[in-house]
């Protein structure tokens, strides 16, 4: 089968599938003026593709002539469909597109009389005439197709969207097809073969929608995006028009390096097309382009604010919330960049300092005092400066004085803009010239005010966060040396009890061995402590402890101390283990058995036991025969921290042992009486060998 057998059965097909989709719309027409339009456009179709199918058949001219002809009434139902559905959003201007429309009709019928009767311009020119206003409306054709699609509220986009793939497919191969032809003189016979297939496929896209929405209404609004994409799309379309003219110019008048010319023209101009769409710069003279002559007012507020605040919630530091702010007010007004200034609260003087910046190399020395000129004014006015405005007319900004360094190294500021928060002026944001020129008004002047009391806003709870965690992290560096100079507290009185029973007891060989063991735990535990204070950190990671191993620890550490500490440990409780840091665990206990002995007599006792409680807990209970303490004191003062009735205590030994026995999922009780004696009970959960690795296969322990 040659390609004119493929055109034949192509458009025959295209036909009977256009036909049976134009009597499948006739019986599901329920009398909708949209529906009457897409049934015109349908039938149009099948008309023109039996057009096709007739010139395909047996070539003519006039039978090409025919097939263009209702080519172009084809093209004008859809149009025609395309505009009934876009009425509600463009308002006023669906007078222009209807007036674009019927141009580029005309001009195509025109076209084709001048190619019919070969009067009214050369056959030649005829048939760019046809090609050119063709092409013309593929383009329009998708510029409509965007608007739609971006008109369209997000509830109800997905009943149009394939419809708007069908239709913006069919019109990107028409601007194929037709770009081809108008460059070319003709039409390329493959593209022209397979085009009523290609349309045919379009159907089932345009039916979905339907099925979606048989009454196919909806309530659309233009947005700025909408307007802007639209507007460059358009005017890309004729930029390649345009570049297409000239092409075939220098092609017929270029001889045989003519089309060698046109090559390198045609690279040129997209190339120059795709540095212009992908400038800044361009982009922003387009949206003010835009702003200032579709809209009545220059923004879209409700897009704009959200932007500006999903730009200040990004950040995550006060580095990153700086740039966003700077950021979000530059694409308020074009800025490309620009550098905040805040207080230097880490230096002792109260002078305002470069924070962050954006575009800009330099990091100059820029500091600003409090009780300047600008500070002032900024704090008692509350104005935007625009400093294009001062240097043509100062007397508008009454008792203002630039700095020194803000000529010098920012030669291009354009606008300080003051950070107004809830405790006064925390700094303000100096803005470089804009890409675009951008006129400032009363319109941009009080959405830059509203939207810099948000900057403030933020960026004053930022730096509230920040002082607070550096607040909370001396805090716990604060109450970690709390801690330690309460164990070397321990620690001294240990050593001043061997002092004082160092009399009596110095010739003494065991007491001189037990003097010096525990001068030299002593030493071993100052290091551990000065360790732990200068790394911040704990360093004693938690491990599975034998608990009676640890207990003898704590009474070795005690022996030449009256009274002397006695251990009883049965022997079903010799193999018990608890999962604990070992320092810290033997530092809680031995502060419970430490003060059992100072609140003891010599002649009294001290003892230290260890049992098993059910299954998985065990006991370790502390008893002495000392001056006791009452039930109001245990209640109210014993467990809180700073609080103590020794003459040399902190009042922190027991506050620590009992928020480290919780942290274990432990308890701690007290048992006293005046005069009677103290009986302190810790009970803590067992863990078994599985039950570490379990923990840590889980994630649940600590490293």
């Amino acid at each position: 089968m040659g390609l004119n057998d493929f055109a034949v059965w192509g458009y025959g097909l295209t036909a009977l599938i256009y036909g049976g989709f134009a009597l499948y719309l006739y019986a599901a027409w329920r009398g909708a003026a949209v529906g009457g339009i897409l049934l015109a456009a349908v039938i149009l179709s099948c008309v023109w593709a039996l057009g096709c199918l007739w010139y395909a058949g047996r070539p003519s001219e006039m039978k090409y002539l025919l097939s263009s002809v209702l080519d172009t009434l084809r093209g004008g139902g859809w149009f025609a469909f395309l505009l009934i559905l876009l009425h509600p959003l463009l308002g006023r201007a669906w007078k222009r597109f209807m007036a674009i429309i019927i141009l580029l009709i005309g001009a195509q019928l025109a076209g084709a009389v001048s190619f019919a009767t070969q009067t009214l311009m050369p056959l030649e020119w005829a048939l760019k005439l046809i090609y050119g206003s063709t092409l013309a409306g593929a383009i329009l054709g998708l510029v409509m197709i965007e608007q739609l699609y971006r008109g369209i509220p997000m509830d109800v986009r997905r009943t149009f969207k394939p419809l708007c793939i069908g239709l913006g497919a069919a019109y990107m191969f028409e601007l194929y097809f037709f770009a081809d032809s108008f460059l070319f003189g003709r039409p390329t016979a493959i593209i022209w073969a397979v085009r009523g297939p290609v349309q045919t496929l379009i159907l089932p896209l345009v039916a979905i929608s339907g099925a979606r929405n048989p009454s196919w209404s909806l309530h659309m609004s233009l947005s700025r995006e909408a307007a802007f994409h639209s507007t460059a799309l358009g005017l890309s379309g004729l930029y390649l028009l345009a570049v297409s003219l000239i092409g075939f110019y220098v092609n017929s008048i270029g001889g045989e390096w003519g089309q060698a010319l046109q090559t390198v023209l045609l690279f040129a101009a997209l190339l120059l097309l795709a540095a212009l769409m992908v400038s800044s710069a361009q982009r922003a003279r387009l949206r003010v382009l835009i702003n200032k002559h579709l809209f009545p007012y220059r923004y879209d507020y409700r897009a704009e604010w959200l932007r500006f605040t999903r730009s200040l919630s990004s950040a995550a530091s006060l580095s990153h919330l700086g740039q966003s702010v700077i950021a979000a007010l530059g694409n308020l007004v074009e800025s490309p960049g620009g550098a905040l200034w805040l207080r230097d609260s880490a230096g002792e003087s109260t002078d305002y300092v470069i924070q962050t910046k954006i575009g800009l190399t330099a990091q100059p020395n820029a500091a600003e005092p409090a009780n300047s000129s600008l500070m002032s004014f900024m704090w008692q006015k509350g104005w935007i400066v625009n400093l294009e405005e001062y240097r043509r007319s100062p007397e508008n900004y009454p008792g203002l004085v630039l700095p020194d360094w803000l000529a010098a190294h920012f030669p291009n500021a354009w606008l300080l803009i003051p950070l107004i928060g809830s405790a006064g002026l925390i700094g303000f944001v100096l803005l470089i010239t804009p890409r675009t020129r951008f006129d400032i008004d009363w319109e941009v002047l009080d959405l830059l005010k509203t939207a810099q009391h948000q900057a403030a806003n933020d960026l004053e709870r930022m730096l509230a966060a920040e002082d607070l965690l550096e607040a909370r992290k001396f805090e716990s560096f604060n109450r970690m040396a709390a801690f330690v100079v309460h164990d070397l507290k321990n620690l001294v009185a240990q050593l001043s009890l061997l002092l004082r029973n160092a009399e009596r007891h110095k010739d003494n060989p065991e007491f001189q061995a037990d003097m010096l063991e525990t001068v030299a735990h002593a030493e071993t535990k100052m290091r551990g402590l000065m360790k732990q204070l200068q790394e911040k950190r704990s360093i004693d990671p938690p491990r599975m402890l034998n608990l009676a191993r640890k207990l003898e620890n704590i009474r070795s550490a005690r022996q030449g101390l009256h009274p002397e500490v006695e251990l009883d440990i049965p022997p079903d409780c010799e193999a018990i283990t608890v999962q604990a840091h070992p320092e810290r665990l033997e530092r809680v206990i031995g502060h419970v058995v430490q003060n059992a002995i100072e609140a003891t007599p010599e002649n009294g006792k001290v003892r230290l036991s260890l049992q098993a409680h059910g299954p998985d807990r065990v006991r370790i209970i502390i008893t002495d025969t000392g001056c006791g303490m009452s039930e109001e004191f245990i209640r109210e003062h014993l467990a809180r921290p700073f609080q103590t009735t020794k003459s040399s205590g902190m009042g922190i030994g027991v506050y620590e042992t009992s928020k480290y026995i919780h942290e274990l999922g432990g308890e701690m009780s007290y048992e006293s009486r005046k005069g009677a004696g103290t009986r302190v009970t810790l009970e803590l959960p067992l863990h078994t060998r599985l039950d570490l690795e379990h923990k840590y296969e889980s994630g649940d322990g600590q490293a």
